[in-house]
């Protein structure tokens, strides 16, 4: 069954705020700890999301792939880089890691592309 992405981001950034009104001190660290690691240093925040993408695809974290999907277009990555940072990940994690590229991964890309054109 194909996932609805654009739900499980929403679903995502809706539950970091609903978990912030009884555990905001957890959340807003978590918060703090992305938008320093995030922030443009040595690497570019682009650069960073793609990494990001390959570390999602390999450990098949399925809201991973769907936020930093998203993320990489807002950061201006192409599709093209996005596959390749997930093409990476399958080298390291194989058929599981392929299997969510091709599908989720894949399928994120097609739905938040339109919203950074």
């Amino acid at each position: 069954m194909k996932k609805d992405v654009r739900e499980m981001l929403n679903d995502f950034t809706n539950g970091l705020a609903t978990l912030s009104e009884t555990n905001g001190e957890h959340v807003n660290a978590f918060m703090n700890l992305l938008g320093t690691t995030y922030s443009e240093g040595a690497l570019d925040t682009k650069t960073k999301e793609l990494i990001s993408i390959g570390v999602a695809a390999y450990n098949r974290c399925e809201y991973c792939i769907v936020f930093h999907v998203y993320k990489a277009l807002e950061a201006g990555a192409t599709r093209e880089q996005i596959i390749e940072a997930a093409m990476v990940a399958v080298a390291f994690g194989g058929g599981p890691s392929m299997a969510y590229s091709v599908t989720l991964l894949k399928d994120s890309i097609d739905e938040f592309e339109k919203d950074f054109k």
